[in-house]
């Protein structure tokens, strides 16, 4: 026999002796989940500078204090968009509907021995009235956040994103004057739009 064939078969060995004896790494189960929700604003049809949302905090196990926005697990037989309105409000006391999509989140974590491919589906809501209730127990904090402070505010890069897409179609956005108590918000179709 060779040296290099003495080599290879030394290599094979300690390869199979390092196996012998521990255990073989338990087999994560994967799994998939679907949540919604959304950023409520409030001042809608008014001046820009006035417009806010609605953010949850909360407190992470360092300690610290993350603003997002809420969001939670679709319930059998809601859609998408049935549970962002839920979970608004629920998760900030605030009621909103729903009046476009920004884009849908999805990431990976790992708990309780699984791994979780989550997706969330964001909307923009226009609120409808409610007054801001941290109650929820997920929550720490709850707060209206101009919406010029969402990028700095917002803990989650993704979210930021959501934010900026939000920015850009309530720009697109213009009132229209039928009724004085509830402005209808219409999306711009060029400079002749009437």
């Amino acid at each position: 026999m060779s040296a290099a064939e003495r080599a290879n078969r030394s290599r094979r060995n300690s390869r199979r002796r390092g196996a012998v004896g521990k255990p073989a790494k338990p087999h994560m189960r994967t799994v998939r989940e679907t949540s919604a929700g959304g950023l409520v604003v409030n001042g809608l049809g008014g001046p820009r500078e006035n417009l806010c949302a609605a953010l949850i905090g909360r407190t992470d196990r360092r300690g610290r204090l993350l603003w997002s926005l809420p969001k939670g697990h679709i319930e059998q037989g809601e859609t998408a968009e049935q549970t962002a309105m839920r979970e608004v409000e629920e998760e900030t006391g605030i009621q909103g509907t729903v009046l476009a999509s920004l884009g849908s989140i999805d990431y990976w974590f790992v708990t309780e021995g699984r791994r979780v491919h989550k997706t969330v589906h964001h909307y923009l809501l226009r609120c409808l009235g409610g007054e801001l209730s941290d109650e929820d127990v997920e929550v720490t904090e709850v707060a209206w956040v101009p919406l010029a402070e969402l990028g700095s505010r917002l803990a989650y890069a993704d979210e930021r994103k959501l934010a900026e897409i939000a920015g850009d179609l309530i720009s697109k956005m213009t009132t229209t004057p039928t009724t004085p108590t509830a402005p209808d918000l219409k999306l711009q179709k060029g400079p002749d739009a009437g």
